[in-house]
Protein backbone atom coordinates (compact mmCIF):
# COMPACT_ATOMS: atom_id res chain seq x y z
CA UNK A 1 0.00 0.00 0.00
CA UNK A 2 2.89 2.57 1.04
CA UNK A 3 4.61 1.66 -2.67
CA UNK A 4 1.37 2.67 -4.18
CA UNK A 5 1.15 6.30 -2.20
CA UNK A 6 4.64 6.88 -3.65
CA UNK A 7 3.97 5.93 -7.09
CA UNK A 8 1.25 8.33 -6.92
CA UNK A 9 2.95 11.23 -6.36
CA UNK A 10 5.53 10.22 -8.86
CA UNK A 11 5.40 13.28 -11.51
CA UNK A 12 6.70 10.22 -14.24
CA UNK A 13 4.61 7.35 -13.98
CA UNK A 14 4.04 3.64 -15.49
CA UNK A 15 1.37 3.86 -17.75
CA UNK A 16 -0.20 0.95 -19.78
CA UNK A 17 -4.33 1.30 -18.70
CA UNK A 18 -6.86 3.28 -20.74
CA UNK A 19 -6.49 5.72 -22.94
CA UNK A 20 -6.53 9.16 -20.98
CA UNK A 21 -8.13 7.39 -18.06
CA UNK A 22 -9.05 10.34 -16.63
CA UNK A 23 -11.73 11.19 -19.09
CA UNK A 24 -11.97 7.52 -20.57
CA UNK A 25 -15.37 6.90 -20.48
CA UNK A 26 -16.39 9.97 -18.01
CA UNK A 27 -19.55 11.13 -20.23
CA UNK A 28 -22.83 8.81 -20.00
CA UNK A 29 -25.36 9.26 -22.93
CA UNK A 30 -28.73 7.97 -22.73
CA UNK A 31 -30.40 5.32 -24.22
CA UNK A 32 -33.67 5.77 -26.39
CA UNK A 33 -33.09 9.53 -26.62
CA UNK A 34 -34.35 11.22 -29.94
CA UNK A 35 -31.31 11.97 -33.14
CA UNK A 36 -30.66 15.29 -32.32
CA UNK A 37 -30.40 14.95 -28.37
CA UNK A 38 -27.87 11.64 -29.18
CA UNK A 39 -26.11 14.01 -31.24
CA UNK A 40 -25.37 16.99 -28.78
CA UNK A 41 -24.42 14.72 -26.38
CA UNK A 42 -22.03 12.46 -28.82
CA UNK A 43 -20.68 16.16 -30.00
CA UNK A 44 -16.96 17.73 -28.68
CA UNK A 45 -14.37 14.92 -29.79
CA UNK A 46 -14.93 16.17 -33.73
CA UNK A 47 -14.10 19.83 -32.56
CA UNK A 48 -10.96 19.18 -30.61
CA UNK A 49 -9.85 17.37 -33.84
CA UNK A 50 -11.09 20.14 -36.14
CA UNK A 51 -8.40 22.41 -34.40
CA UNK A 52 -5.54 20.76 -35.73
CA UNK A 53 -7.28 21.21 -39.75
CA UNK A 54 -7.25 25.06 -38.76
CA UNK A 55 -4.36 26.26 -36.68
CA UNK A 56 -1.96 28.99 -37.65
CA UNK A 57 0.07 26.58 -39.61
CA UNK A 58 -2.97 26.58 -42.50
CA UNK A 59 -3.48 30.37 -42.50
CA UNK A 60 -0.74 31.54 -44.87
CA UNK A 61 -0.83 28.14 -47.18
CA UNK A 62 -4.45 28.90 -47.68
CA UNK A 63 -4.95 33.02 -48.00
CA UNK A 64 -1.35 32.66 -50.32
CA UNK A 65 -2.56 30.04 -52.46
CA UNK A 66 -5.47 32.71 -53.08
CA UNK A 67 -3.35 35.71 -53.94
CA UNK A 68 -0.80 33.47 -56.16
CA UNK A 69 -3.39 31.45 -58.04
CA UNK A 70 -7.04 33.06 -57.56
CA UNK A 71 -9.46 30.05 -56.94
CA UNK A 72 -7.56 26.99 -58.69
CA UNK A 73 -6.26 25.76 -54.99
CA UNK A 74 -10.09 25.56 -53.55
CA UNK A 75 -10.77 21.65 -54.89
CA UNK A 76 -7.62 20.88 -52.84
CA UNK A 77 -8.89 22.30 -49.73
CA UNK A 78 -11.82 20.37 -50.43
CA UNK A 79 -10.38 17.12 -51.51
CA UNK A 80 -7.83 17.43 -48.00
CA UNK A 81 -10.87 17.98 -46.03
CA UNK A 82 -12.57 14.65 -47.76
CA UNK A 83 -9.63 12.74 -46.92
CA UNK A 84 -9.73 13.74 -43.22
CA UNK A 85 -12.54 13.16 -42.78
CA UNK A 86 -11.97 9.70 -43.56
CA UNK A 87 -9.21 9.06 -41.77
CA UNK A 88 -10.57 10.75 -38.94
CA UNK A 89 -13.54 8.08 -39.20
CA UNK A 90 -11.39 5.38 -39.27
CA UNK A 91 -9.61 6.57 -36.28
CA UNK A 92 -12.56 7.27 -34.09
CA UNK A 93 -13.99 4.00 -35.10
CA UNK A 94 -10.47 2.09 -34.15
CA UNK A 95 -10.27 3.51 -30.56
CA UNK A 96 -14.36 3.02 -30.26
CA UNK A 97 -14.34 -0.61 -31.14
CA UNK A 98 -10.86 -1.84 -30.03
CA UNK A 99 -10.93 0.48 -26.44
CA UNK A 100 -7.19 0.96 -27.73
CA UNK A 101 -5.62 4.54 -28.95
CA UNK A 102 -3.69 3.93 -32.50
CA UNK A 103 -0.68 4.35 -30.14
CA UNK A 104 -1.73 1.59 -28.12
CA UNK A 105 -2.27 -0.68 -30.74
CA UNK A 106 0.61 -0.15 -32.57
CA UNK A 107 2.68 -0.78 -29.89
CA UNK A 108 0.84 -3.72 -29.04
CA UNK A 109 2.15 -4.97 -32.11
CA UNK A 110 5.73 -4.05 -32.17
CA UNK A 111 8.59 -3.96 -30.63
CA UNK A 112 9.30 -1.66 -27.92
CA UNK A 113 12.84 -0.10 -30.27
CA UNK A 114 10.13 0.75 -32.72
CA UNK A 115 7.88 1.86 -30.50
CA UNK A 116 10.33 4.17 -29.37
CA UNK A 117 11.62 5.68 -32.51
CA UNK A 118 8.01 6.43 -33.28
CA UNK A 119 7.28 8.20 -30.23
CA UNK A 120 10.18 10.21 -31.19
CA UNK A 121 8.92 10.99 -34.87
CA UNK A 122 5.42 11.83 -33.53
CA UNK A 123 6.71 14.18 -30.54
CA UNK A 124 8.79 16.49 -32.96
CA UNK A 125 5.75 16.29 -35.19
CA UNK A 126 3.56 17.89 -32.40
CA UNK A 127 6.60 20.45 -31.27
CA UNK A 128 6.77 21.18 -35.13
CA UNK A 129 3.22 22.17 -34.86
CA UNK A 130 3.47 23.72 -31.58
CA UNK A 131 6.45 26.12 -33.14
CA UNK A 132 3.18 27.43 -35.27
CA UNK A 133 0.86 28.29 -32.45
CA UNK A 134 3.96 29.88 -30.63
CA UNK A 135 4.63 31.72 -33.38
CA UNK A 136 0.55 32.52 -34.23
CA UNK A 137 -0.04 33.60 -30.34
CA UNK A 138 2.80 35.52 -29.82
CA UNK A 139 2.36 37.65 -33.13
CA UNK A 140 -1.24 38.22 -32.33
CA UNK A 141 -0.10 39.77 -28.92
CA UNK A 142 1.72 41.47 -30.47
CA UNK A 143 -0.84 43.02 -33.11
CA UNK A 144 -3.27 43.37 -30.14
CA UNK A 145 -1.12 44.87 -26.98
CA UNK A 146 2.03 45.99 -28.49
CA UNK A 147 3.96 43.68 -26.41
CA UNK A 148 7.47 43.00 -27.53
CA UNK A 149 8.28 39.77 -29.74
CA UNK A 150 10.85 38.14 -27.21
CA UNK A 151 8.06 39.00 -24.22
CA UNK A 152 5.17 37.54 -26.14
CA UNK A 153 6.91 34.36 -27.10
CA UNK A 154 7.57 33.98 -23.23
CA UNK A 155 4.03 34.91 -22.47
CA UNK A 156 3.15 31.98 -24.41
CA UNK A 157 5.04 29.40 -21.76
CA UNK A 158 1.97 30.67 -19.52
CA UNK A 159 -1.03 28.98 -21.57
CA UNK A 160 -0.02 25.95 -19.24
CA UNK A 161 -2.20 27.68 -16.64
CA UNK A 162 -5.24 27.80 -18.84
CA UNK A 163 -4.58 24.15 -19.25
CA UNK A 164 -4.50 23.57 -15.17
CA UNK A 165 -7.90 25.47 -15.39
CA UNK A 166 -9.74 23.49 -17.74
CA UNK A 167 -8.68 19.98 -16.48
CA UNK A 168 -10.31 21.44 -13.62
CA UNK A 169 -13.83 21.83 -15.44
CA UNK A 170 -14.01 18.48 -16.80
CA UNK A 171 -14.37 17.17 -20.41
CA UNK A 172 -17.41 18.90 -21.77
CA UNK A 173 -16.92 22.20 -20.70
CA UNK A 174 -13.32 21.91 -22.39
CA UNK A 175 -15.28 20.59 -25.71
CA UNK A 176 -18.03 23.13 -25.08
CA UNK A 177 -14.93 26.27 -24.53
CA UNK A 178 -13.30 24.49 -28.16
CA UNK A 179 -16.77 24.96 -30.50
CA UNK A 180 -16.99 28.55 -29.34
CA UNK A 181 -13.11 29.34 -30.45
CA UNK A 182 -13.64 27.72 -33.80
CA UNK A 183 -17.25 29.97 -33.89
CA UNK A 184 -15.43 32.85 -33.12
CA UNK A 185 -12.93 32.16 -36.00
CA UNK A 186 -15.42 31.24 -38.47
CA UNK A 187 -17.61 34.03 -37.77
CA UNK A 188 -14.34 36.66 -38.31
CA UNK A 189 -13.40 35.19 -41.51
CA UNK A 190 -17.15 34.91 -43.07
CA UNK A 191 -17.47 38.78 -41.91
CA UNK A 192 -14.63 39.33 -43.79
CA UNK A 193 -15.58 37.96 -46.91
CA UNK A 194 -18.93 39.01 -47.12
CA UNK A 195 -17.90 42.25 -47.32
CA UNK A 196 -15.40 41.77 -50.22
CA UNK A 197 -18.52 40.11 -52.25
CA UNK A 198 -16.18 37.21 -54.01
CA UNK A 199 -16.67 35.91 -57.14
CA UNK A 200 -19.15 33.16 -56.02
CA UNK A 201 -18.97 31.23 -59.82
CA UNK A 202 -15.07 31.45 -59.39
CA UNK A 203 -15.29 29.95 -56.22
CA UNK A 204 -17.59 27.01 -56.85
CA UNK A 205 -15.68 26.38 -60.19
CA UNK A 206 -12.06 25.94 -58.58
CA UNK A 207 -13.75 23.40 -56.62
CA UNK A 208 -13.38 20.77 -59.35
CA UNK A 209 -10.00 19.61 -59.68
CA UNK A 210 -8.12 20.10 -63.28
CA UNK A 211 -4.59 19.10 -64.79
CA UNK A 212 -3.82 22.88 -63.91
CA UNK A 213 -4.51 22.57 -60.15
CA UNK A 214 -0.91 19.93 -59.64
CA UNK A 215 0.65 22.00 -62.17
CA UNK A 216 4.22 23.00 -61.99
CA UNK A 217 3.46 26.47 -64.09
CA UNK A 218 3.15 29.24 -63.86
CA UNK A 219 5.69 30.52 -61.17
CA UNK A 220 4.12 33.09 -59.01
CA UNK A 221 5.98 34.64 -55.92
CA UNK A 222 8.20 31.72 -56.16
CA UNK A 223 5.47 28.99 -55.83
CA UNK A 224 3.74 26.99 -58.58
CA UNK A 225 0.72 25.31 -58.47
CA UNK A 226 1.87 22.14 -57.47
CA UNK A 227 3.80 23.24 -54.43
CA UNK A 228 1.03 25.29 -53.52
CA UNK A 229 -1.65 22.35 -53.11
CA UNK A 230 1.29 20.67 -51.38
CA UNK A 231 1.20 23.51 -49.12
CA UNK A 232 -2.45 23.10 -48.11
CA UNK A 233 -2.14 19.17 -48.18
CA UNK A 234 0.59 19.56 -45.67
CA UNK A 235 -0.88 22.08 -42.82
CA UNK A 236 -4.23 20.21 -43.50
CA UNK A 237 -3.77 16.48 -42.48
CA UNK A 238 -1.81 15.98 -39.75
CA UNK A 239 -0.73 12.66 -38.27
CA UNK A 240 -0.84 13.46 -34.58
CA UNK A 241 -4.96 14.00 -35.08
CA UNK A 242 -5.41 10.02 -35.72
CA UNK A 243 -3.74 9.43 -32.15
CA UNK A 244 -5.70 12.19 -30.32
CA UNK A 245 -9.61 11.27 -32.04
CA UNK A 246 -8.74 7.19 -31.27
CA UNK A 247 -8.75 8.44 -27.93
CA UNK A 248 -11.12 10.98 -27.17
CA UNK A 249 -13.60 9.41 -29.49
CA UNK A 250 -13.66 6.67 -25.80
CA UNK A 251 -15.03 9.62 -23.32
CA UNK A 252 -18.33 8.48 -23.57
CA UNK A 253 -19.80 5.64 -21.68
CA UNK A 254 -19.73 2.71 -23.88
CA UNK A 255 -21.39 -0.94 -23.48
CA UNK A 256 -19.02 -2.69 -25.03
CA UNK A 257 -20.53 -6.51 -24.59
CA UNK A 258 -23.65 -4.70 -26.61
CA UNK A 259 -22.91 -4.26 -30.11
CA UNK A 260 -25.49 -1.76 -30.99
CA UNK A 261 -24.00 0.68 -28.11
CA UNK A 262 -20.82 0.27 -30.12
CA UNK A 263 -22.34 0.60 -33.49
CA UNK A 264 -24.33 3.73 -31.87
CA UNK A 265 -21.56 5.50 -30.59
CA UNK A 266 -19.16 4.73 -33.90
CA UNK A 267 -22.15 5.79 -35.95
CA UNK A 268 -22.68 9.18 -33.85
CA UNK A 269 -19.06 9.86 -33.89
CA UNK A 270 -18.71 10.05 -37.39
CA UNK A 271 -20.99 12.20 -37.49
CA UNK A 272 -19.68 14.34 -35.17
CA UNK A 273 -16.25 14.20 -36.65
CA UNK A 274 -17.61 15.15 -40.01
CA UNK A 275 -19.68 18.21 -38.97
CA UNK A 276 -16.58 20.10 -37.23
CA UNK A 277 -14.35 18.99 -40.02
CA UNK A 278 -17.31 20.44 -42.95
CA UNK A 279 -16.47 23.72 -40.14
CA UNK A 280 -12.79 23.19 -40.80
CA UNK A 281 -13.24 23.30 -44.17
CA UNK A 282 -15.05 26.48 -44.54
CA UNK A 283 -12.70 27.85 -42.11
CA UNK A 284 -9.81 27.21 -44.35
CA UNK A 285 -11.85 28.22 -47.65
CA UNK A 286 -12.81 31.59 -46.39
CA UNK A 287 -8.93 31.93 -45.53
CA UNK A 288 -8.15 31.63 -49.39
CA UNK A 289 -11.34 33.25 -50.79
CA UNK A 290 -10.12 35.80 -48.41
CA UNK A 291 -6.59 35.89 -50.23
CA UNK A 292 -8.34 36.63 -53.59
CA UNK A 293 -10.93 38.69 -52.89
CA UNK A 294 -10.21 40.73 -49.78
CA UNK A 295 -7.22 42.02 -51.13
CA UNK A 296 -5.91 43.50 -54.50
CA UNK A 297 -4.33 41.02 -56.89
CA UNK A 298 -0.82 40.81 -55.91
CA UNK A 299 -1.32 43.92 -53.36
CA UNK A 300 0.00 41.41 -50.15
CA UNK A 301 3.78 41.26 -50.82
CA UNK A 302 4.17 39.97 -47.62
CA UNK A 303 2.34 36.54 -46.61
CA UNK A 304 3.48 36.69 -43.17
CA UNK A 305 1.17 37.71 -40.28
CA UNK A 306 2.56 40.64 -39.70
CA UNK A 307 2.01 41.20 -43.27
CA UNK A 308 -1.39 40.26 -43.57
CA UNK A 309 -2.60 42.68 -40.11
CA UNK A 310 -1.08 45.25 -41.92
CA UNK A 311 -2.66 44.87 -45.46
CA UNK A 312 -6.20 44.38 -43.49
CA UNK A 313 -5.97 48.08 -42.27
CA UNK A 314 -4.38 49.67 -45.61
CA UNK A 315 -7.07 50.32 -47.65
CA UNK A 316 -4.92 50.35 -51.09
CA UNK A 317 -4.77 46.77 -50.76
CA UNK A 318 -8.42 46.77 -49.99
CA UNK A 319 -10.43 45.34 -53.04
CA UNK A 320 -13.17 47.04 -52.85
CA UNK A 321 -14.76 50.97 -51.24
CA UNK A 322 -16.81 49.38 -48.66
CA UNK A 323 -13.82 47.11 -47.03
CA UNK A 324 -11.61 50.63 -47.70
CA UNK A 325 -13.51 51.60 -45.36
CA UNK A 326 -14.31 49.24 -42.66
CA UNK A 327 -10.35 48.62 -42.75
CA UNK A 328 -9.78 52.09 -41.99
CA UNK A 329 -11.61 51.89 -38.69
CA UNK A 330 -8.95 48.92 -38.24
CA UNK A 331 -11.71 46.54 -36.96
CA UNK A 332 -10.79 44.21 -39.95
CA UNK A 333 -7.20 43.98 -38.76
CA UNK A 334 -7.95 43.52 -34.89
CA UNK A 335 -10.84 40.67 -35.97
CA UNK A 336 -7.63 39.04 -38.17
CA UNK A 337 -5.43 39.14 -34.86
CA UNK A 338 -8.10 37.82 -32.08
CA UNK A 339 -9.00 35.16 -34.38
CA UNK A 340 -5.08 34.21 -34.98
CA UNK A 341 -4.68 34.32 -31.00
CA UNK A 342 -7.95 32.09 -30.88
CA UNK A 343 -6.27 29.10 -33.02
CA UNK A 344 -3.18 29.14 -31.29
CA UNK A 345 -5.14 28.62 -27.47
CA UNK A 346 -7.17 26.15 -29.29
CA UNK A 347 -3.92 24.16 -29.99
CA UNK A 348 -2.82 24.32 -26.84
CA UNK A 349 -5.77 22.23 -25.49
CA UNK A 350 -5.47 19.33 -28.63
CA UNK A 351 -1.95 19.23 -28.66
CA UNK A 352 -1.20 18.59 -25.03
CA UNK A 353 -3.79 15.77 -24.59
CA UNK A 354 -1.82 13.97 -28.00
CA UNK A 355 1.42 14.03 -26.58
CA UNK A 356 -0.07 12.65 -23.25
CA UNK A 357 -1.44 10.09 -25.78
CA UNK A 358 1.26 8.71 -27.87
CA UNK A 359 3.89 9.10 -24.49
CA UNK A 360 1.28 6.84 -22.81
CA UNK A 361 0.58 4.36 -25.65
CA UNK A 362 4.13 3.91 -27.53
CA UNK A 363 6.31 4.50 -24.57
CA UNK A 364 3.83 3.72 -21.46
CA UNK A 365 5.48 6.54 -19.37
CA UNK A 366 2.69 9.23 -17.93
CA UNK A 367 3.23 12.76 -16.79
CA UNK A 368 0.57 15.64 -15.41
CA UNK A 369 -0.80 17.37 -18.01
CA UNK A 370 0.62 20.53 -16.59
CA UNK A 371 4.03 19.16 -16.65
CA UNK A 372 4.00 18.01 -20.74
CA UNK A 373 2.62 20.96 -21.49
CA UNK A 374 5.69 22.94 -19.82
CA UNK A 375 8.05 20.88 -21.07
CA UNK A 376 6.59 20.65 -24.92
CA UNK A 377 6.04 24.68 -24.71
CA UNK A 378 9.45 25.21 -23.38
CA UNK A 379 11.55 23.26 -26.28
CA UNK A 380 9.35 24.68 -28.93
CA UNK A 381 9.47 28.16 -27.89
CA UNK A 382 13.62 27.75 -28.08
CA UNK A 383 13.98 28.09 -32.12
CA UNK A 384 11.05 31.17 -31.94
CA UNK A 385 13.62 32.81 -29.23
CA UNK A 386 16.92 32.28 -31.56
CA UNK A 387 15.16 33.65 -34.79
CA UNK A 388 13.63 36.21 -33.36
CA UNK A 389 17.07 37.33 -31.60
CA UNK A 390 19.12 36.83 -34.44
CA UNK A 391 17.04 38.89 -36.84
CA UNK A 392 16.15 41.66 -34.09
CA UNK A 393 18.61 44.15 -35.77
CA UNK A 394 17.63 43.61 -38.80
CA UNK A 395 14.63 45.36 -40.77
CA UNK A 396 11.37 44.74 -39.96
CA UNK A 397 10.31 42.72 -42.91
CA UNK A 398 13.33 40.34 -42.63
CA UNK A 399 12.16 39.46 -39.15
CA UNK A 400 8.73 38.63 -40.03
CA UNK A 401 9.90 37.03 -43.38
CA UNK A 402 12.11 34.47 -40.65
CA UNK A 403 9.52 33.67 -37.96
CA UNK A 404 7.02 32.58 -41.42
CA UNK A 405 9.61 30.58 -42.97
CA UNK A 406 10.56 29.41 -39.37
CA UNK A 407 6.60 28.18 -39.35
CA UNK A 408 6.10 26.70 -42.40
CA UNK A 409 9.91 25.04 -42.24
CA UNK A 410 8.72 23.32 -39.00
CA UNK A 411 6.43 21.57 -40.86
CA UNK A 412 8.48 18.96 -42.50
CA UNK A 413 8.48 16.53 -39.38
CA UNK A 414 5.03 16.13 -40.38
CA UNK A 415 6.00 14.70 -43.58
CA UNK A 416 7.61 12.23 -41.54
CA UNK A 417 5.28 11.05 -39.17
CA UNK A 418 2.41 11.11 -41.40
CA UNK A 419 2.87 7.54 -42.97
CA UNK A 420 3.57 5.83 -39.72
CA UNK A 421 0.06 6.92 -38.49
CA UNK A 422 -1.89 6.69 -41.38
CA UNK A 423 -0.72 3.20 -42.56
CA UNK A 424 -1.33 1.30 -39.71
CA UNK A 425 -4.82 3.03 -38.92
CA UNK A 426 -5.33 1.12 -42.05
CA UNK A 427 -4.10 -1.93 -41.88
CA UNK A 428 -5.62 -2.13 -38.65
CA UNK A 429 -9.46 -0.62 -39.71
CA UNK A 430 -9.32 -3.32 -42.64
CA UNK A 431 -8.82 -6.17 -40.47
CA UNK A 432 -11.42 -8.37 -39.78
CA UNK A 433 -9.17 -10.24 -37.09
CA UNK A 434 -9.12 -6.71 -35.03
CA UNK A 435 -12.72 -5.02 -36.35
CA UNK A 436 -14.60 -8.31 -36.69
CA UNK A 437 -17.82 -6.58 -38.16
CA UNK A 438 -16.67 -3.08 -38.14
CA UNK A 439 -13.76 -4.00 -40.11
CA UNK A 440 -13.68 -1.29 -43.09
CA UNK A 441 -16.43 -1.65 -45.86
CA UNK A 442 -14.99 -2.21 -49.01
CA UNK A 443 -15.37 1.59 -50.48
CA UNK A 444 -13.76 2.92 -47.44
CA UNK A 445 -11.16 0.21 -47.65
CA UNK A 446 -10.47 1.44 -51.61
CA UNK A 447 -11.04 5.17 -50.59
CA UNK A 448 -8.23 4.74 -47.63
CA UNK A 449 -5.79 3.05 -49.56
CA UNK A 450 -6.31 6.01 -52.40
CA UNK A 451 -5.62 8.55 -49.42
CA UNK A 452 -2.93 6.80 -47.77
CA UNK A 453 -0.63 6.16 -50.93
CA UNK A 454 -1.42 9.56 -52.59
CA UNK A 455 -1.01 11.79 -49.34
CA UNK A 456 2.57 9.45 -48.70
CA UNK A 457 3.64 10.28 -52.60
CA UNK A 458 2.55 13.91 -52.39
CA UNK A 459 4.15 14.53 -49.22
CA UNK A 460 7.57 12.49 -50.48
CA UNK A 461 7.50 14.62 -53.39
CA UNK A 462 7.35 17.64 -52.12
CA UNK A 463 10.24 16.83 -49.49
CA UNK A 464 13.21 18.24 -51.41
CA UNK A 465 11.09 21.90 -51.84
CA UNK A 466 10.55 21.64 -48.36
CA UNK A 467 14.29 21.23 -47.59
CA UNK A 468 15.23 23.41 -50.13
CA UNK A 469 13.41 26.15 -48.47
CA UNK A 470 15.82 26.24 -45.67
CA UNK A 471 18.66 27.49 -47.36
CA UNK A 472 15.59 30.98 -47.83
CA UNK A 473 14.02 32.30 -50.96
CA UNK A 474 16.28 31.81 -54.03
CA UNK A 475 18.76 28.90 -53.14
CA UNK A 476 21.81 28.42 -55.07
CA UNK A 477 21.93 25.46 -57.74
CA UNK A 478 24.66 23.68 -55.31
CA UNK A 479 22.12 24.12 -52.27
CA UNK A 480 19.01 23.12 -54.04
CA UNK A 481 21.24 19.96 -55.35
CA UNK A 482 22.33 19.37 -51.30
CA UNK A 483 18.61 20.10 -50.91
CA UNK A 484 17.91 17.15 -52.88
CA UNK A 485 20.43 14.51 -51.93
CA UNK A 486 18.95 15.18 -48.24
CA UNK A 487 15.48 14.90 -49.48
CA UNK A 488 16.42 11.47 -51.30
CA UNK A 489 18.18 10.03 -48.10
CA UNK A 490 15.53 10.90 -46.02
CA UNK A 491 12.53 9.42 -48.37
CA UNK A 492 14.51 6.22 -48.21
CA UNK A 493 14.84 6.17 -44.52
CA UNK A 494 11.37 6.70 -44.29
CA UNK A 495 10.56 3.69 -47.03
CA UNK A 496 13.11 1.46 -44.51
CA UNK A 497 10.91 2.37 -41.60
CA UNK A 498 7.39 1.86 -43.25
CA UNK A 499 8.99 -1.73 -43.99
CA UNK A 500 10.01 -2.29 -40.59
CA UNK A 501 6.79 -0.72 -39.17
CA UNK A 502 4.79 -3.31 -41.51
CA UNK A 503 6.62 -5.98 -40.95
CA UNK A 504 6.36 -5.76 -37.13
CA UNK A 505 2.59 -5.26 -37.35
CA UNK A 506 2.58 -8.43 -39.49
CA UNK A 507 4.13 -10.13 -37.24
CA UNK A 508 2.15 -8.88 -34.65
CA UNK A 509 -1.11 -9.53 -36.40
CA UNK A 510 -0.03 -13.55 -36.65
CA UNK A 511 0.30 -13.77 -32.62
CA UNK A 512 -2.53 -12.28 -31.97
CA UNK A 513 -4.23 -14.51 -34.99
CA UNK A 514 -3.02 -17.68 -33.22
CA UNK A 515 -4.38 -16.12 -29.67
CA UNK A 516 -7.81 -15.83 -30.81
CA UNK A 517 -7.93 -19.21 -32.45
CA UNK A 518 -6.25 -21.04 -29.12
CA UNK A 519 -9.48 -19.16 -27.42
CA UNK A 520 -11.75 -20.25 -30.29
CA UNK A 521 -13.01 -16.82 -31.20
CA UNK A 522 -13.02 -14.54 -35.27
CA UNK A 523 -12.22 -11.67 -34.04
CA UNK A 524 -10.43 -9.14 -31.13
CA UNK A 525 -13.91 -7.92 -30.44
CA UNK A 526 -15.46 -10.90 -29.80
CA UNK A 527 -13.16 -12.08 -27.12
CA UNK A 528 -13.45 -8.84 -25.50
CA UNK A 529 -17.29 -9.16 -25.54
CA UNK A 530 -16.93 -12.42 -23.80
CA UNK A 531 -14.21 -11.41 -21.43
CA UNK A 532 -17.26 -8.58 -20.14
CA UNK A 533 -19.89 -10.95 -20.24
CA UNK A 534 -17.61 -13.21 -17.77
CA UNK A 535 -16.74 -10.55 -15.66
CA UNK A 536 -20.58 -9.41 -14.92
CA UNK A 537 -21.52 -13.15 -14.30
CA UNK A 538 -18.16 -13.58 -12.22
CA UNK A 539 -19.45 -10.31 -10.04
Amino acid sequence: MADNTVKKHKLIQYANGRSLEEINGTVKVPRNISFWKALFMYSGPGALVAVGYMDPGNWSTSITGGQNFQYLLMSVILISSLVAMLLQYMAAKLGIVSQMDLAQAIRARTSKALGIVLWIMTELAIMATDIAEVIGAAIALYLLFDIPLVISVFITVFDVLLLLLLTKIGFRKIEAIVVCLILVILVVFAYQVALSNPDWGGVFKGLIPTGATFAEKPVIGGNNPLQGALGIIGATVMPHNLYLHSAISQTREIDHNDEEDIARTVRFASWDSNIQLTLAFFVNALLLIMGVAVFKSGSVKDPSFFGLFQALSDTSTMSNGVLAGVAKTGVLSTLFAVALLASGQNSTITGTLTGQVIMEGFVHMRMPLWLRRLITRLISVIPVLICVSMFSGKSAIAEHTALNDLMNNSQVFLAFALPFSMLPLLMMTDSKMEMGKFKNSLWVKILGWISVVGLTVLNMKGLPDQIAAFYGANPTAAQTNMANMIAYVLIAAILALLVWTIWELHLGNKRLEEHLKSEGVESAVEASMIDGVENQEAN
